[in-house]
């Protein structure tokens, strides 16, 4: 059985008494994209006046996602900018005129128990609820038909990572609410929120009000990464495996970010225009979690906390170190799926040498893969397609383990996109 590896966590670092607000950006940037969709369809033009909340974009498929101003004011371009993925899209650039003007009020709901399934799911596309654990994947899509089983991955497995953490320990009765109310709607039977068994605060947290919620338990994983893959985590907790989707089982995955955003949806009926975002590593002078408006550029929010110890050697990180996506600069754009950006000195990282065919990085893969192998045969289509590069999860422990420091993981992805292209 597969057991993964224990990491250094580095989390202390970030956590704080108090979370930061970053209110006012003067222009936000909004990417035109979701999920695997890079080009959303622009639904505003350049002159346009826009509230928060204002539909600006939307997916240019048969997905239902529509894309959000984030603050009140006026379309004056757009441009492409840096994106967590490390590539530049297409954005919305929008001019804040600071008013916070709402595009639609209606109040606060009392019982968010009360809906139907339909009009959850229509409110979950109304909302733009994604993935906030970096998928970005529309939420509705896994509410779709009949489930059994929640499973709320508050796990948060990566080094340096504590956005998840610090909403679950400020905002757990809101998402234990948030959970009852998904359970009801959605006729789901069981409910389980799973955590580092590490994580003895959080524990405690949720052990205070667990008792008025009789069909939602905690369960506490290994503190091994990537325990928090949702395949691995399903495996885990309920000893089942499944083909392509947890959906043929019965079961939901939903990131505890994501829970949070679903509360917020079912409670006001406006979509997500901030979000959580851990800033870390041992070059900024002041780690810390901040809310953050969608589409700041975060580089004015790290010169607002404090910004760099110095500006030299400094490689710039857009998630976690693990699964992360290493920048050319720190000229990006806050998005509804960054979780965290990390600024570590570049000089941590050896030079790569020869491999030295030790094996380690097949011996330490989730999903039981060959990536040197892979590596080896991606100018070789038809071996390559047998070595089955689609299925990497993109965790980063085959470079993390690789006694010749090689970036075993970048040169899978490389195949995994050879995949697609044919």
């Amino acid at each position: 059985m597969y057991s993964g590896l224990r990491l250094i966590d580095k989390k202390s670092m970030s956590i704080t008494e108090s979370i930061i607000e970053y209110k006012d950006p003067e222009i936000v940037y909004i990417p035109l994209v979701n999920h695997s969709n890079m080009e959303c369809q622009s639904l505003v033009e350049i002159g346009d006046k826009v509230l928060k909340g204002t539909v600006i974009g939307k997916r240019n498929d048969n997905i239902e996602m529509n894309i959000h101003s984030s603050v009140s004011g006026e379309v004056i371009g757009f441009e492409e900018k840096l994106y967590l993925s490390g590539e530049y899209v297409k954005c919305v650039v929008i001019q804040n005129d600071f008013k916070e003007k709402q595009a639609e009020l209606t109040g606060v709901k009392d019982k968010i128990t009360s809906y139907t399934k339909d009009k959850f799911i229509q409110i979950l596309k109304d909302c733009a609820v994604t993935g906030m654990g970096g998928s970005d994947f529309p939420t509705y899509l896994k509410y779709i038909g009949k489930l059994k089983t929640i499973i709320i991955n508050a796990v948060e497995c990566e080094p340096y990572i504590t956005s998840d953490f610090l909403v679950a320990i400020l905002k757990t009765e809101e998402i234990l609410e948030a959970i009852d109310a998904i359970m009801e709607i959605n006729e789901i039977d069981e409910g389980i929120i799973a955590i580092r068994e590490t994580d003895y605060q959080l524990k405690d947290k949720f052990e205070t009000f667990l008792g008025t919620y009789p069909n939602i338990k905690l369960v506490l994983v290994k503190d091994l990464y990537p325990i928090g893959w949702e395949k691995l985590l399903i495996k885990e907790l309920l000893g089942i495996k499944y083909d392509k989707n947890p959906m043929e089982k019965g079961i939901v995955v939903n990131n505890i970010s994501t829970i949070f955003a679903i509360y917020k949806a079912l409670k006001t009926k406006r979509p997500i225009s901030r979000r959580i975002v851990t800033i870390t590593g041992e070059k900024i002078k002041k780690p810390q979690n901040v809310i953050i408006k969608i589409g700041t550029p975060i580089v004015e929010v790290i010169k607002e906390i404090g910004g760099y110890k110095d500006e030299t050697d400094i490689r710039f990180i857009a998630g976690g170190p693990m699964k992360g996506e290493t920048l050319p600069n720190d000229n990006l754009i806050v998005t509804k799926n960054l979780y965290a950006v990390v600024a570590i000195s570049s000089s941590c990282f050896s030079s790569p040498i020869t491999c030295v065919r030790c094996g380690r990085c097949s011996n330490v893969c989730p999903n039981y893969l060959s990536p040197v192998l892979i590596r080896d045969r991606k100018k070789h289509f038809n071996i390559l397609k047998s070595l089955h590069p689609e299925k990497c999860i993109e965790c980063g422990l085959c470079s993390y383990i690789c006694p010749s420091k090689i970036d075993v993981r970048e040169s899978v992805i490389e195949a995994k996109k050879e995949i697609r292209r044919h």
